[in-house]
């Protein structure tokens, strides 16, 4: 169905509108260095509807068990857990949320956190899941006030993959996510340029993916009254062979053991980054 293009405002056209650092993207390189955000969420209401606005639970009635990404972005994606969750030694009390959670996690075999909690909408898909040690069924979507249901700094880690595209309130889910973690832990989205294209919100469909690491970027930035994380960082790490293109968008929620993950692998001098289309 034909619909007229979101009305954005000047500032957030002004903030979708700031280039990338070059083209092709670099990899394994935080692409936010001098881009500046906004005070305020910019986008309106308008800009989290969907094409498809029917209750998510009727999409999932039915297991989904498909993977999303290629082979390719899975691998890149199970890297960077290496690279950034914490040890998992015997005895750990490490513990971990995947939201909007599957079937598979894509998180490394080595990593066997105490906890390791998988939200998501179908409860097949989730049994399906062998590295999760709980499973909730939630929808994110749905209801008055969102409040995932957990205790506040129940988790070390909280993932993401291929989904925030489809929260429409995302703001109150970045809030949340903050709330359940604990002083010190990260948060891991990841996405590519696949999707539900119905039941993904407008301001993400209607975006270049250059614009869709701002946005993301931006949800980290804002949440909290911009009080809730810090060293928010974007980095592509789409494998130099790969097909699909693989984002990352992390950041810290400050206090105690708040620092860089170690381990992180220097840059790479190979680029794998088509050209950037925009939307403003």
């Amino acid at each position: 169905m034909w619909r007229k293009p979101l009305a954005l405002t000047d500032v957030a056209r002004a903030f979708l509108s700031q280039p990338p650092p070059r083209k092709p993207l670099p990899r394994m390189t935080n692409l936010l260095g001098s881009i500046q955000f906004p005070a305020a969420m910019p986008f309106g209401e308008d800009c989290f509807t969907r094409e498809d606005e029917a209750d998510d639970s009727i999409m999932y009635r039915s297991p989904i068990l498909c993977t999303h990404i290629d082979d390719d972005a899975i691998v890149a994606l199970t890297k960077h857990y290496r690279r950034t969750l914490p040890a998992t030694p015997p005895g750990n009390a490490v513990a971990l949320l995947d939201l909007c959670s599957s079937w598979v996690s894509f998180l490394p075999p080595e990593f066997t956190p105490c906890r390791c909690v998988g939200l998501g909408m179908n409860s097949f898909e989730l049994g399906e899941n062998e590295q999760l040690t709980e499973r909730t069924v939630h929808n994110l979507n749905k209801g008055g006030a969102l409040r995932l249901p957990f205790d506040d700094g129940s988790f070390d880690v909280i993932t993401n993959v291929v989904s925030v595209d489809y929260i429409t309130r995302p703001l109150q889910l970045f809030e949340e996510m903050h709330r359940v973690l604990r002083p010190g832990g990260v948060a891991v989205m990841s996405f590519s340029n696949r999707m539900f294209w119905h039941k993904a919100v407008r301001i993400w469909t209607e975006a270049s993916e250059w614009q869709r690491v701002l946005i993301c970027s931006l949800y980290f930035r804002l949440a909290g009254g911009g009080e809730a994380f810090e060293a928010v960082e974007a980095l592509l790490i789409t494998e130099p062979e790969g097909h699909d293109p693989m984002y990352i968008v992390q950041a810290r929620k400050p206090g105690a053991g708040s620092q860089e993950p170690e381990g992180r692998q220097s840059p790479s001098d190979t680029d794998n980054e088509d050209g950037v289309p925009s939307m403003v």
